[in-house]
């Protein structure tokens, strides 16, 4: 039976991030991958599939809009199925990418499916041949998650997706009805109205993205509404009526909306129900996740669970630094808990929402007491000559210590215009909201913003 200081299950971000931690450190380390290419969930069915295609479509409202482009009028009608198809390249790059990250650092890749047999031993399914076991020192699991299906939907039905399936949907949809307003559900949202197709989308609370600032849940809510988006809060799923060329959704309030396709995007589960848990002690939640510490170790010292797999925040810029963090732990068990909070969530709609750091309606609950300076893009030279003129800059800072408290974003590259203010944020020295007045912003940029935000801020103090 192999043998490695490192065991890792999964090789999605949170894995990679793990592993690569691992190897550079030089500890023996290997991953069990059960699909048949590394990458995991956020490569084949999630964050890069879905970002390509976004991309395509975004070019194709722009194509549309700009009437310099005309002479290109016939690009516009592409259909779904085709600007799918131009996500396959980029996931074909980005696993030749991955694999040789493994490669180049000479950690094996297992293939096949993992069950613990006890808190250092791994049986690992093929599937082909005999199961084969092998221990590991440390084990992180880092087997992401999956869309949640609800018993009594049937998802085989051609017509019911959820956002892995929805990515081989072979149809170009008239309307398309999305049930869940996450993340995901105003993803897709965004994608499909600016496809040209009618969207309803089913909101179960009363607002859109209730962990964002409000100021940016009210601007995108707007944006989807004037784009023809119709959303429905405070709906409650009741059945599906599907039928051969249409289904039909039942809520609770007894409203019925009819479409070409459903997609179902409420919620995930994580990949823990085939890992054996019960053979460590351990147990997942009914969504599949597993209770972790801030250095990410389970309630076996020597387990680790990193990724989708802990629940919030489902990023794959966070899996990795978990995984990462969680290594580090193993290497050295002095070091600080991991600080979520410093990570910027991004949200590609269209125009994408990015933020950091705290909202209005926590420090007021906190009674901290802040400034607010606003940039609305349209205001903004670059923006102008883009097109882009959609969206805003919102910086919070303290009234008193100037120090920035958070960043939120809306608009055409928020989730690269937000680096900047994580950069001051986390800085002990430049943390104040002057420092973007006292910067020179190339011109014209979208940068600038922070300089017009934080003057218009700085200037509504007493």
């Amino acid at each position: 039976m192999e043998q490695f200081d490192v065991v890792v299950i999964g090789s999605g971000p949170a894995g990679e991030g793990a592993a690569m931690m691992a190897a550079k450190n030089h500890r023996s380390v290997a991953v069990v991958e059960r699909y048949f290419e590394v990458g995991g969930g956020c490569t084949h069915w999630g964050t890069i599939p879905s970002k390509a295609l976004r991309h395509a479509v975004k070019i194709l409202h722009d194509l549309r809009r700009n009437p310099l482009l005309r002479e290109f009028r016939d690009a516009s009608k592409l259909t779904y199925p085709q600007l799918l198809a131009s996500a396959t390249k980029v996931v074909e790059t980005q696993v030749a990418s991955r694999r040789r990250f493994y490669e180049r650092n000479r950690v094996p890749i297992i293939d096949g499916e993992a069950k613990f047999v006890d808190r250092n031993t791994l049986e690992i399914h093929k599937s082909a041949g005999q199961a084969v076991r092998i221990a590991g020192k440390h084990i992180i699991i880092a087997s992401g998650s999956r869309p949640y299906h609800p018993p009594q939907i049937d998802f085989t039905h051609p017509r019911i997706c959820d956002s892995d399936s929805i990515l081989r949907y072979s149809s170009n949809p008239f309307a398309v009805t999305i049930y869940g307003a996450g993340v995901i559900g105003c993803e897709y949202a965004s994608i499909f109205i600016n496809l040209g197709a009618k969207v309803t989308l089913v909101n179960t609370q009363d607002r859109l993205l209730s962990f964002l600032d409000d100021e940016i849940t009210e601007a995108l809510s707007y944006h989807l509404r004037e784009q023809g988006c119709v959303i429905r809060h405070n709906e409650q799923f009741k059945e599906l009526q599907a039928r051969e060329h249409d289904v039909v959704m039942h809520l609770e309030s007894g409203r019925k909306i009819k479409s070409d396709v459903v997609l179902w995007a409420n919620g995930r589960t994580g990949n823990s129900d085939r890992l054996q848990l019960e053979a460590v002690g351990l147990a997942s939640n009914s969504r599949g996740q597993i209770a972790v510490n801030g250095h990410y170790q389970t309630a076996v010292p020597n387990i680790y669970a990193v990724g989708d797999i802990v629940g919030p925040p489902a990023l794959a810029s966070a899996a990795y630094v978990q995984g990462s963090h969680a290594v580090q732990h193993v290497l050295n068990s002095g070091i600080e808990p991991h600080h979520p909070e410093m990570i910027p969530s991004g949200i590609y709609t269209i125009p994408e929402i990015s933020s950091i750091g705290q909202t209005e309606r926590e420090l007021q609950d906190a009674k901290v007491p802040y400034e607010v300076g606003h940039c609305a893009f349209k205001n903004l030279a670059r923006a102008q000559m883009t097109d882009e003129k959609v969206g805003m800059l919102k910086i919070i800072f303290h009234a008193q210590t100037m120090a920035v408290l958070g960043v939120h974003c809306f608009g055409d590259n928020a989730s690269e215009i937000v680096h900047i203010g994580q950069t001051v944020m986390a800085s002990r020295d430049l943390n104040d909201v002057r420092y973007f007045t006292r910067t020179t912003f190339n011109y014209p940029t979208m940068a600038e913003a922070y300089r017009v935000a934080a003057y218009n801020g700085i200037n509504r103090l007493t």
